[in-house]
């Protein structure tokens, strides 16, 4: 029997995805131009919208090229003794430390080099070891996934901060939800992560999710777009319809229950838990409207527009609804609206 194309499991890249074509252009072609316009983007979006795939996408990319250097840190750890031991390991890294004189022993790492005293502060370290890569040719791509607005996060931000202004050939890219983000841009010391674009990843193309169901499932272009839009074009609703989808033989109508079912209890639960009272009322609002009109929402709720706005915005920027639609709300994931109505108290 063939294998599953689809993935249950969040952060792996699947067999089957569907790619984001001119956002992963736009951080390549600037990490590749001579006079990067950022060195650094965050990457943001609600639970399950591909974040990590589309970081992933664009790690492969570099890594292809003979140039780039890719390093994936563990936002838990010491990032910049991490950055340093990794790029140390690298065996063809490690000849061009070596030539430089660069004696990395005092971390735990690196060889001993005779005659040259170890370097016991790790930013000159590393200021050290990115300047001898620029001699050769070489840029780093620093990759942060579910990054948070840690102690250790703060440091190397504030040390990238200052590699950049050196104009060494060090890259970042980070990913994490919109109030981690958004709590790490506001620190009054990392200005320049305030200004440093964001890619909010919206849903997928409705068209794409449709094609790829339709070749995988053989299934007719109306057939392939009604099973497309049960997804809402959410990232992990498309893994999951398409998995069960894939067991069932094709027949995706039997699995909407248990596409629900698994929305809900391995991502809506954990959003639902994380979100204030006020952004529940408000959620619960939009699910009582089924129209999706601002005007009525604030009626059912009894909201003035200065109550209701910040609370929109909000939620908008977590990627829980769309206001593209001048006036209106709509959820942005499928089913939500109904959990909502089953699972809001007074």
């Amino acid at each position: 029997m063939q294998q599953n194309p689809y993935s249950l499991t969040f952060g792996k890249e699947p067999v089957q995805f569907v790619e984001r074509f001119a956002q992963t252009a736009m951080v390549t072609d600037d990490f590749f131009a001579d006079n990067p316009a950022s060195q650094v983007y965050m990457i943001t979006g609600v639970r399950g919208s591909g974040k990590t795939v589309f970081m992933t996408e664009i790690s492969k990319k570099l890594k292809a090229e003979k140039q780039w250097i890719v390093v994936e840190l563990n936002p838990e750890r010491d990032l910049l003794e991490g950055l340093a031991s990794k790029l140390s390991s690298e065996t063809s890294l490690a000849k061009i430390f070596r030539n430089a004189s660069i004696n990395l022993s005092f971390f735990g790492f690196g060889m001993e080099i005779k005659g040259t005293a170890p370097i016991t502060d790790i930013e000159l370290a590393l200021t050290r070891m990115l300047e001898s890569l620029k001699k050769n040719g070489k840029r780093v791509l620093v990759t942060i996934d579910e990054v948070v607005s840690s102690e250790a996060v703060k440091v190397f931000a504030s040390a990238f901060q200052i590699f950049i202004r050196q104009d060494l050939p060090l890259f970042l890219l980070m990913t994490g939800l919109y109030e981690n983000i958004n709590r790490l841009q506001n620190e009054k010391t990392l200005t320049f992560l305030y200004r440093a674009p964001k890619i909010e990843l919206k849903p997928l193309n409705i068209g794409m999710i449709a094609e790829n169901y339709g070749k995988n499932f053989d299934l007719e272009r109306d057939k392939a777009l009604e099973m497309a839009k049960f997804t809402k074009g959410y990232s992990f609703a498309f893994q999951v319809l398409g998995y069960f989808t894939w067991e069932q033989h094709g027949e995706y109508a039997a699995v909407l229950k248990k596409l629900r079912a698994y929305l809900e209890e391995f991502v809506y639960e954990k959003i639902w838990s994380e979100l204030s009272k006020g952004d529940k009322q408000i959620l619960y609002g939009i699910a009582m409207t089924k129209s999706g009109r601002i005007r009525e929402i604030r009626n059912c709720l009894e909201l003035e527009t200065n109550q209701f706005n910040p609370y929109r915005k909000r939620l908008i920027k977590r990627g829980l609804v769309s206001g593209e639609e001048r006036g209106y709300v709509r959820f942005t994931l499928p089913f939500f609206g109904e959990f909502v109505l089953e699972n809001f108290e007074e």
